[in-house]
């Protein structure tokens, strides 16, 4: 599956190409294989995209700006439902990639229900339940722990006033006991 992002490389808008390079910017740093397709020299590759973004997708005017993100044949989304899925950490679902091994990527909604790589749903739900169980019950020992040496602080400056009190105690009844002729005299 080739991921196929769609830009302009002669745009005029700074917005625009800020767009595509923060897109183009993330694929490679995630090693990410895309084609860069450009709708600016190339009529094809702009009719194709233009015919290919879903009509509840397009903007008002119709005509849906660069860049616009493909898996094949498959519209992933323009440049806020990348950023969206970048942020919320599900761009891998988004693009309709499965996640590297060992990277720790939320599943989308959409993912539950059908997985592209063609894993059984169950499996891969359980699975990221049962870690998320584990993380909940690591989390709540955490708590427990912190909740125990709060209780062990609160105790412990309890018994240092405790102790704090009963030396004071002593230290005045170790001055009532001195007498008043026993104290030394000023010459």
């Amino acid at each position: 599956m080739v991921i196929k992002v769609f830009v302009a490389t002669s745009s005029g808008s700074v917005a625009i190409r800020k767009k595509q390079q923060e897109v183009v910017g993330f694929l490679e740093a995630n090693k990410i294989d895309f084609k860069e397709l450009d709708i600016a020299g190339d009529e094809d590759n702009r009719k194709w995209m233009r015919e290919n973004v879903p009509g509840e997708k397009k903007p008002q005017n119709g005509i849906p700006l660069p860049p616009q993100i493909f898996n094949e044949e498959q519209y992933c989304g323009d440049f806020d439902s990348f950023f969206s899925a970048k942020e919320e950490n599900i761009i891998y679902s988004f693009l309709g990639l499965a996640p590297p091994p060992g990277s720790k990527v939320k599943k989308s909604p959409e993912e539950a229900s059908s997985l592209p790589n063609g894993d059984v749903v169950g499996e891969a739900q359980g699975t990221r339940e049962g870690t998320e169980k584990a993380e909940e019950s690591g989390e709540n020992e955490a708590q427990k722990e912190d909740n125990e040496d709060a209780g062990n602080l609160a105790e412990s400056q309890e018994k240092n006033e405790e102790e704090a009190e009963t030396a004071t105690e002593e230290e005045a009844e170790q001055g009532e006991e001195e007498e008043p002729g026993e104290e030394e005299e000023d010459s």
